[in-house]
């Protein structure tokens, strides 16, 4: 055997001259191939290039990736080579902050990335069960309540609304967080000065509609500030 069987590093032979080269092209396979970081995927070669550059080369590939479909392209010795994913390899494209992982079959998302919305379970026939944040900021506050219209999405069922006052809030003494009909359900009394913040958990609760958040001024009216509200929620989908 000349070759390791997942990646095709070079081997020694016995008896074998100039041994280097051939450990020196392993080490280099071994370099592109550890942690890999890419930096973007595209259906062709930039004009612009860094030795040490790599990219996932995605389906529909043309030029000098013509055929590489799905393979990692490194340039390096001013040239371009290229290496099949193996099931299991993961890579981290630079331009989208995402993390990939290769199923034996093709790239799948395994991004840690930020998202305001998470499927948790999905079924055969797509129907889905998500986890949601949505979110506002209520900004130049006026008058003795202000409200960020249908934030809680219909049927959802809620956990916890939380605030933050991201600017500090004038005219009034504490605001109430609430909707309608229960203008302190998510926190009553909570501070005006700019970072203070409130979790405003409650027990899984039942929402049927959109519903409004309220934030409700005590002891006077609003005459400024702002606050950020964030709705934490289970939401579940219908099959398709």
């Amino acid at each position: 055997m000349s070759e390791t069987p997942r990646f095709n590093l070079p081997l020694l032979a016995a008896a074998q001259a100039q041994k280097h080269v051939t450990h020196n092209e392993a080490l280099v396979r071994i370099d592109r191939l550890m942690h890999l970081d890419l930096l973007s995927r595209s259906t062709m070669a930039p004009a612009s290039l860094t030795e040490g550059d790599a990219y996932l080369v995605p389906g529909g590939a043309g030029g000098l990736w013509s055929g590489a479909d799905g393979q990692i392209a490194f340039f390096d010795a001013g040239g371009w080579s290229f290496v099949a994913p193996r099931a299991g390899m993961t890579a981290f494209i630079q331009d989208e902050a995402a993390f990939l992982v290769h199923d034996g079959t093709g790239w799948q998302s395994l991004s840690n990335k930020p998202s305001a919305e998470t499927v948790l379970a999905e079924g055969a026939l797509g129907a889905k069960s998500l986890h949601k944040v949505v979110e506002a900021e209520l900004t130049d506050l006026s008058g003795s309540s202000v409200s960020a219209p249908g934030l809680i999405p219909n049927r959802a069922i809620v956990f916890c609304v939380s605030t933050r006052t991201s600017a500090a809030i004038t005219g009034a003494s504490a605001y109430d967080c609430g909707v309608p009909g229960e203008t302190s359900k998510f926190g009553g009394f909570l501070g005006i000065s700019q970072g203070a913040s409130n979790l405003g958990v409650i027990g899984p609760t039942a929402f049927y509609s959109p519903t409004d958040v309220v934030l409700t001024a005590q002891t006077g009216a609003f005459t400024g500030g702002a606050v950020k509200i964030a709705v934490h929620c289970f939401v579940p989908a219908a099959p398709e």
